[in-house]
């Protein structure tokens, strides 16, 4: 595949992880700081959140097997995760966090085990589409 083609299959595919609502702004961002000096910045920088979201969904699993549950802890928990998938653009995942975290407002388990689902699934898709772009956009 020549070099043209495969730049303009690295730009449709970025352009369908904004257009599907899977990136925002920040991850722009995080590109604009990328630079020769720095080259794979956006990977290490997606590579801290992968490592920092694995700590946090096991916290997060591990507080709402607890009984009874702590909805403080689980709301800080899930404000840490919510504040690193804003801080690289994840926007679906942020999204899915925002209605968890109005679960623990209400102190509504059931909500906030449906809602976790969703964080996790939100963010495997995300974590799939994302590591398939960065290893393509390395080309």
């Amino acid at each position: 595949m020549d070099r043209n083609r495969l730049q303009h299959q690295v730009a449709c595919m970025r352009r369908s992880l904004f257009d599907q609502g899977y990136l925002d702004e920040p991850f722009i961002q995080l590109e604009e700081l990328q630079d020769d000096a720095n080259p794979n910045f956006v990977q290490e920088i997606v590579t801290l959140f992968y490592s920092d979201s694995a700590r946090l969904i096991q916290n997060i699993e591990h507080a709402l097997n607890s009984r009874p549950i702590d909805f403080n802890k689980l709301d800080d928990y899930m404000h840490q995760f919510k504040g690193s998938s804003s801080s690289i653009g994840a926007k679906k995942v942020t999204n899915e966090c925002t209605v968890f975290r109005e679960h623990c407002s209400a102190e509504n388990a059931e909500g906030c085990i449906r809602s976790f689902q969703q964080v996790k699934q939100e963010y495997a898709i995300l974590r799939r589409k994302l590591e398939v772009y960065l290893q393509v956009s390395h080309f």
